[in-house]
């Protein structure tokens, strides 16, 4: 099991990080994402809007599985390529000081037929720097 885990304070009101990191236009940040957004079929904002992100050699289609605006959000990656067995990934918004803490965990596995461990340790790479990319332009953004 693969569990990736970032943090980051971010100067800035928890709606407004929420709001922020809940657009799923904003998973652009990460360098290697090329285009993320809604699905065509997808409800609004909130449990069961489903988003998709293209990135370079890779895919997600994802839905939004519990939404309590400003504390957290979580969502279950339903389809993607390479294939992920999601675990689900979770994003809590505290406050803390001036601004708010936030606190990403996301657990997966990669079956072995499609390259299991070793695609882990490449994916766990490209997605924990995706991860603090995004969360860094949250905070550029927001703080200014």
């Amino acid at each position: 099991m693969v569990e990736i885990h970032v943090e980051r304070t971010i100067g800035a009101p928890a709606e407004r990080v929420f709001d922020w990191l809940a657009d799923p236009a904003n998973l652009t940040a990460a360098p290697l994402a090329l285009k993320a957004g809604y699905a065509k079929d997808s409800p609004g904002p909130g449990a069961g809007a489903v988003r998709e992100l293209i990135a370079v050699g890779t895919w997600f289609r994802e839905e939004i599985s519990a939404y309590d605006r400003p504390r957290s959000y979580s969502y279950l990656i339903l389809r993607s390529f390479p294939p992920f067995n999601h675990e689900g990934g979770t994003l809590t918004f505290t406050a803390s000081g001036d601004g708010t803490h936030v606190d990403w965990v996301s657990n997966y596995t990669h079956p072995a037929w499609a390259g299991g461990k070793l695609l882990e340790a490449v994916s766990y790479r490209l997605l924990r720097s995706g991860f603090l990319a995004i969360l860094e332009a949250c905070a550029r953004e927001l703080e200014s």
